[in-house]
Order: C-alpha cells, then sequence, then structure tokens
C-alpha cells in the first residue's frame, strides 16, 4: 500500500486546542466520569426564538438554492445598515461579504493581500487560528505581546516596535479570546495613526463586540480614514448565540470585496440562503436586541463567580475581563506549569480548562476557562478546581517537609 505524501504547506497549519480538550473530555465522560465544560467558546444559550423563526419561514419560502458568492443583496444592504448602526461609518452594501463562518475572513484576506515571506502582526496570546492561517499562506507571524500589566490591551508603542519593510497586515482582536481585553478608544486612534503612517492594513476581528460590560465597544473600522484600510470582521455565532448557523460578515474596501467574491466562488460558493435571511432578523429585529441584552445580564454574573471564585484560590490571581466570556487567569504562584494544570484539571478534578499557552508563548503561566456555562456548573467548577489546588499545595508541603527532615 503507498503512503500518502503530504503537502508541506499541511505541516504549518495548528489546530485549535478547545476541540482537542473536548474530544478528551468526552471520552472520560464516555467512560462514566462527571466534567465540567469551561474549554469551549460557545453560548449556551438557545438562538432568540424570533432568529429561528426567520430561518424556518426563509426554508419554507424557498430559500435553499445557490446565492450570489457574496450574499444577497438584501442581506449586505441589511449588514451595511448594521455596520453603520455599530461604528457610525457609513457602509455601502458593495463593501460587504457574507461567508460561512468568520474564520474564512482571515484566510481570504491573507490570500488577497500577504505573499510569501511578508510579515503579519498577531495579538499573543491570541486566536491560535490567526498564526497558524499566517503561516499556511507562506507568511511569518509575528507575535504582539498582550500583557496582563497593560489590563490585556496591546501596547502601541512595542506595536509600532516590530513594524518592519516586509509587515503587510495587522489582526487586532477586541473584545479579545483569550483574555477578555478591550481596546480603548485611544488605542484604537493609536493603531489608526500607526497603520496610515506605515502603510498597514488591518484586520479587526470583532466577533465579540457585543459582549462588552462597561462603556462601549470601539472599532478599529470606525477611527478616520480606516474603513479604506480595514476589514471589520463579525460573526453571528457569539451575539445571538448561532454557532451552528455559520455566518460571517465583513465589511472592508470595494476592491478587496472583490477579491474576495472571487475566492468565494473558488472555495465555498456561497453561505446558506435561509441562515442569511436569519441575519437580517438578527441585525434588526427588537426581540434580538432584548435578547442580547438578557444573555449580557446572565454572563456579568457568571463573570463574577468565576472571577470571585478563581481569586480565592491559592497561588491564583484574575483580572475581570472587560469583553468576551472568558477569564485568563494567572496560575504562576500556584508552582504549576499551565499544560500540566490543565490535564490534572480534567483528569483527576473532572473540569475542562485551556492552557493559556496554546494561545502563544505570552499566554504561559495562564488558563483560559469559558464562562459559557450555567452558574450552578460554573460554581461546581471552581470548587472542583480549589479543592484540587488546596489538596496538591498540601501534598507538595508535606513531600518538602520530609525532604528537610535529618
Amino acid at each position: 500500500m503507498s503512503q500518502l505524501r503530504f503537502a508541506a504547506r499541511m505541516s504549518r497549519l495548528g489546530t485549535e486546542s478547545a476541540f482537542e480538550v473536548l474530544a478528551h473530555a468526552r471520552r472520560l465522560e464516555a467512560a462514566g466520569r462527571d466534567v465540567v465544560h469551561l474549554e469551549i467558546g460557545e453560548p449556551d444559550f438557545a438562538t432568540p426564538d424570533n432568529i429561528t423563526e426567520a430561518g424556518i419561514r426563509a426554508l419554507r419560502g424557498g430559500a435553499t438554492h445557490y446565492t450570489p458568492a457574496s450574499g444577497i443583496w438584501e442581506v449586505r444592504e441589511a449588514t451595511a445598515r448594521y455596520v453603520a448602526r455599530q461604528t457610525g461609518v457609513a457602509t455601502l452594501p458593495e463593501q460587504i461579504v457574507l461567508v460561512p463562518g468568520s474564520k474564512n475572513l482571515v484566510h481570504f484576506l491573507l490570500l488577497a493581500l500577504v505573499e510569501p515571506g511578508d510579515e503579519v502582526l498577531v495579538p499573543d496570546p491570541g486566536y491560535p487560528n490567526y498564526a497558524s492561517l499566517v503561516s499556511f499562506v507562506g507568511a511569518t507571524p509575528v507575535p504582539v505581546a498582550i500583557r496582563e500589566s497593560n489590563d490585556y490591551r496591546l501596547d502601541v508603542e512595542e506595536l509600532s516596535s516590530l513594524v518592519s519593510a516586509r509587515t503587510r497586515v495587522l489582526i487586532l482582536n477586541t473584545p479579545a479570546n483569550p483574555t477578555g481585553g478591550v481596546l480603548a478608544e485611544e488605542d484604537c486612534e493609536a493603531i489608526a495613526e500607526l497603520a496610515h503612517e506605515r502603510d498597514l492594513f488591518v484586520l479587526s476581528d470583532e466577533i465579540y463586540s457585543r459582549l462588552v460590560y462597561a462603556g462601549r465597544h470601539v472599532s478599529p473600522y470606525s477611527m478616520p480614514g480606516m474603513a479604506d484600510r480595514c476589514v471589520l470582521m463579525n460573526g453571528l455565532s457569539k451575539a445571538w448565540a448561532m454557532c451552528g448557523w455559520r455566518l460571517g460578515f465583513g465589511a472592508m474596501p470595494v476592491a478587496l470585496a472583490e477579491r474576495m467574491d472571487t475566492l468565494m466562488i473558488n472555495t465555498s460558493s456561497c453561505a446558506a440562503a435561509f441562515t442569511q435571511w436569519a441575519a437580517v432578523e438578527a441585525f434588526e429585529g427588537a426581540e434580538s436586541d432584548r435578547a442580547v441584552a438578557t444573555m449580557m445580564a446572565e454572563f456579568r454574573e457568571r463573570r463574577d463567580v468565576v472571577v470571585d471564585g478563581l481569586n480565592r484560590m491559592p497561588g491564583v490571581r484574575c483580572r475581570a475581563p472587560a469583553g468576551a466570556f472568558y477569564a485568563f487567569p494567572n496560575i504562576e504562584a500556584t508552582g504549576w506549569e499551565d499544560r500540566a494544570l490543565q490535564r490534572a484539571l480534567l483528569e483527576e478534578a473532572g473540569v475542562a480548562v485551556l492552557a493559556g499557552s496554546a494561545f502563544g508563548a505570552n499566554g504561559r503561566g495562564h488558563l483560559r476557562l469559558s464562562y459559557a456555562n450555567s452558574v450552578p456548573n460554573l460554581e461546581r467548577g471552581m470548587d472542583r478546581m480549589a479543592t484540587f489546588l488546596r489538596e496538591a499545595a498540601r501534598g507538595a508541603s508535606a513531600v518538602s517537609g520530609a525532604a528537610e527532615r535529618p
């Protein structure tokens, strides 16, 4: 039997550890173990009824066929109106591209703008698919440190020092996965100034833009002149609990939208028609806004449960995230390496979390916890983690004491 020979580019693709940990947790559950799931970044709420009904009406009305590659025109119009309302920037439907999942926008942008050997600035810690796809297209991901000491906001002066003659694109994420950090208006202003000065194109991933706990979300796309050198990337998965509906959208310069249309023709053909019509209800239905507000109130309560619980654990400190639904506690003082603690918490305590280093070198010494779970489950998870860490600390102390005795 001949052995398959894979293309070298396949070795440059990474993975998402959330799905690997989820698979491990499911195997433990199949063997009878009880696991509290804090690993997967998916809202546990149902899609709002009015959006589901809009999708059903679309299916019954015949929305079962191909659509134009960039999306149904009326849906692109509704999306442009939504972007304009959220950012204050007049946006045309010609600037909108609808895709089956927002990851496509990252890939398409890199294919359209980046050559092998170019550099792309990516947040570290950050969503691992950014660096993975940059490497896949033959470019070099350059990490931009996102530090706890700076409230998990990037340092624009440090960012500027990383820009070279080969830098083509800067990828931003606000609110951010895994840290929950949120860029302030002054950050966006400074980033826009840098982008203009150094001729950077910006991809601004704002999938969590409706999940901000204080103040308002500020989009880099909204800064003067940035609509000409930015893709605002968003989707329906997080704010409206529509992960399985698979619809992302981007607002961008028309010339880039035309190239993405060509890439859609050559890959996915189009996003599902019924999902596109459901998006109009998500953007414009009054019930949709009420559902987002209800979800945010629940997430705020859950955030407080998790942050308070983490800060009571020995050797753990955790800042309250400003957005999204992730806590990113520092566990350095526990003495545990983050991947070892991830494994021990799952296998010994029945709590599934992610190691911070899965999101980049600057994530070492942290864990990521998703609090997209019920308050009772979150409380169980916090209790299990606290008990495990206390017992581990006592065991380490006993071993150390015995070693010191003559």
